[in-house]
């Protein structure tokens, strides 16, 4: 069904777009779970290994600096989980898969990092579009788009994309996981600050849990 167009709708759909964009205008933790059996500063001084895994290459070496940063920040010693194969592209390899690895080098725990890319998505510059079920307003061109029918104008002509990061702890010896945590951040054109929000958004989940 097409969309209804009203000029006396625009202000309000406009308030709305904004509005929602707003509240995804910065990095947040979207879940967390953790062991609550866990002896605070179980990994203390640790050596703990990091695996990061990304469509691209250098989205993987970024985020294992970033990771392996918070890691050493912590007093624990970073180790860099060998490159693996992924079978099914598009979904985490899992802690099992390096825990052989993790206990030949020693390390108390694997922090698996999986990068995807969040459902925002920032193109050049657009008027502002507003559309629920059948009603739409707005003009033509790329905006920020949120799934729901919302996208707004944005300046410089360049394509952004938001990362969300989904990491997990696991004891090495056992398999056992001890936390789990998912972050997401808004569309940014710097990709190393937007990994570094990400990264110290999941570790404090870590530190809540009094990991390190």
């Amino acid at each position: 069904m097409a969309a209804i167009r009203h000029p006396l709708w625009f202000a309000p759909a406009t308030a709305a777009a904004a509005a929602l964009l707003a509240g995804c205008a910065s990095t947040r933790l979207d879940a967390q779970w953790s062991d609550q059996q866990v002896a605070p500063g179980s990994l203390r001084g640790a050596r703990v290994m990091v695996a990061c895994e990304a469509y691209d290459l250098v989205i993987k070496r970024i985020c294992q600096d970033q990771v392996a940063a918070q890691v050493t920040a912590r007093g624990g010693t970073p180790v860099f989980a060998p490159d693996t194969t992924n079978q099914a592209p598009g979904r985490p390899l899992g802690a099992e898969q390096y825990l052989p690895a993790a206990r030949s080098a020693g390390a108390k725990a694997v922090l698996t990092n999986y990068v995807t890319q969040a459902d925002v998505n920032v193109s050049g510059p657009a008027s502002v579009s507003f559309g629920i079920g059948g009603f739409g307003f707005g003009g033509g061109g790329g905006g920020v788009s949120t799934g729901v029918g919302v996208s707004a104008p944005v300046g410089g002509g360049r394509t952004s994309v938001g990362y969300a990061l989904s990491s997990s702890v696991t004891e090495a010896s056992s398999g056992r996981l001890l936390l789990s945590a998912k972050a997401s951040a808004p569309p940014s054109s710097d990709v190393t600050a937007q990994l570094s929000e990400l990264t110290k958004s999941v570790f404090g989940a870590v530190d809540g849990a009094k990991l390190f």
